[in-house]
């Protein structure tokens, strides 16, 4: 089945990349009227922005489900496997399933090809779209939480007309596609937004905020604003996360322990719960289902400790206005001394920026690329810019995320302070981390280590030199 899922995967992906789109909906709305139309099978939630919108469609997700919804989320990108984009239920669709929803989906996808419509065969996304309302139809769910890819109105998502309207903060990020001001991306953005919908504005730079609400009232769209009609009202720190505090729709609801660290994460929470409550017509949640539902987000690569010894953490921050918000959560959250970075970038981000608030917070860092695509920043350049922004002394470079795990964890010295690692810069590190870290492609801890030895005839001090319990070793090493 693996090989299948590989095969099947190296098809979809030979398509045009996602990272690149074109100003029309012809393809997508080609395809699924031939499908039947299955975005229009239930209602839709629909969430657009520069940052914030996976995890607060996870927690928007939580919360339906705990009020005894079915519910099918749509999210891009992956962090390990394609699956993980469609979920049902709060759990990515099996990889048998699908398959035998590209095998569905297939035949239409074929007859929108030959057509070349806009001088183009369908798009990886617009693909991966297609099937994700498809399998959401069939299951059935009782309601789709869809993320925006990129942008919005021109977004192969925006062929479904949402309820509700979600846009998180905005901020300039893929300028080169939707533009160079926050006014620009904020108008592309906004085309989520149709007439009648119920729109949910999290806290907007004031050129944002001026287009948005300007374009809701063009539309007749209702809107509520993050500090004026539901938000944030107080956060402390917890075991494993933090306690907040927000303003529902019927007044505040106490106590809800979310699992995720940083103030951003305390205020999409916010953002989703004034969602949920817009979705069920402006109905105020129960406090024990909103603290429930809260309880369960889990939200992978998003500062989300992986291993413990020494710890290392994973986060996809991807440009500088989301690292801002993981740097300050950071060092709340896990208060690491010292912090050593494992970095890697997409080549169209602003590498430079995102380092810049990094460097106050970590000592050292660890340059590399990803395997997956050929977006990635070269370790060279991305070297040359660290040195930079860090200086030469505190840079160090590695070919690949394993390699760079291996030495960063060597790096460490467990008997010095309150050491740890984070890796970060883009979503695809996180999640070739993860698949190394989470799967066992490289051994855990000391313990490990130990058994290791073992394994492989010798002991740990004569494996290591003595740095054993510093030292990831690669399942074959």
């Amino acid at each position: 089945m693996a090989t299948q899922h590989e095969t099947l995967l190296a098809e979809l992906t030979s398509r045009w990349p996602e990272h690149r789109i074109a100003p029309s909906l012809d393809r997508i709305r080609a395809v699924t009227e031939l499908l039947g139309d299955p975005q229009r099978s239930c209602p839709v939630i629909q969430i657009t922005g520069t940052n914030g919108k996976g995890s607060t469609a996870i927690m928007i997700e939580s919360l339906l489900r705990a009020a005894g919804l079915r519910t099918g989320r749509y999210s891009s990108p992956h962090l390990v496997d394609v699956t993980e984009r469609i979920a049902i239920d709060g759990q990515p669709i099996s990889r048998e399933r699908f398959a035998e929803v590209w095998a569905d989906i297939k035949p239409y996808v074929g007859i929108v090809d030959e057509q070349r419509l806009d001088d183009a065969p369908m798009t990886f996304f617009e693909v991966l779209t297609a099937m994700a309302y498809a399998a959401f139809a069939d299951a059935p769910v009782d309601v789709m939480i869809i993320e925006v890819g990129l942008g919005g109105a021109w977004d192969a998502t925006n062929i479904a007309d949402a309820q509700v309207a979600v846009v998180m903060p905005i901020d300039l990020d893929h300028t080169h596609i939707l533009g160079d001001s926050l006014t620009d991306i904020a108008r592309e953005k906004a085309g989520i937004i149709k007439p009648g919908t119920h729109a949910i504005l999290a806290g907007q730079p004031i050129e944002a905020a001026k287009v948005l609400l300007q374009h809701c009232a063009d539309v007749g769209a209702l809107v509520q604003r993050e500090g004026v009609d539901f938000g944030l009202l107080d956060r402390r720190l917890a075991v494993g996360g933090q306690l907040i505090r927000l303003n529902g729709s019927e007044g505040p609801v106490e106590d809800v322990h979310l699992p995720l660290h940083g103030v951003h994460m305390a205020r999409n929470a916010g953002v989703a719960l004034a969602a949920v409550e817009a979705f069920l017509g402006m109905k105020a949640l129960p406090g024990d289902l909103v603290r429930e539902g809260f309880s369960e987000v889990r939200a992978p690569g998003r500062l989300e400790a992986i291993r413990q010894s020494p710890p290392i953490v994973l986060d996809g921050a991807h440009n500088a206005h989301a690292a801002e918000a993981s740097a300050t959560a950071a060092v709340e959250a896990y208060s690491f001394d010292p912090l050593i970075g494992v970095f890697a970038v997409m080549a169209d981000k602003d590498a430079e920026a995102i380092l810049r608030v990094w460097e106050p917070v970590m000592n050292e860092i660890v340059c590399t690329r990803v395997a997956s695509t050929e977006r990635g920043l070269g370790v060279d350049a991305l070297v040359e810019v660290a040195e930079e922004v860090f200086g030469p002394g505190r840079v160090r470079r590695a070919d690949t995320i394993a390699d760079a795990l291996e030495l960063a964890t060597a790096m460490v010295d467990l008997d010095a302070g309150q050491p740890g690692i984070i890796v970060t810069g883009s979503v695809i590190a996180a999640g070739e981390a993860r698949g190394l870290l989470a799967t066992g492609g490289l051994v855990r801890d000391a313990d490990e280590i130990d058994w290791a030895a073992d394994d492989h005839g010798g002991t740990l001090d004569e494996l290591t030199g003595g740095n054993g319990h510093r030292i990831a070793m690669g399942d074959d090493d």
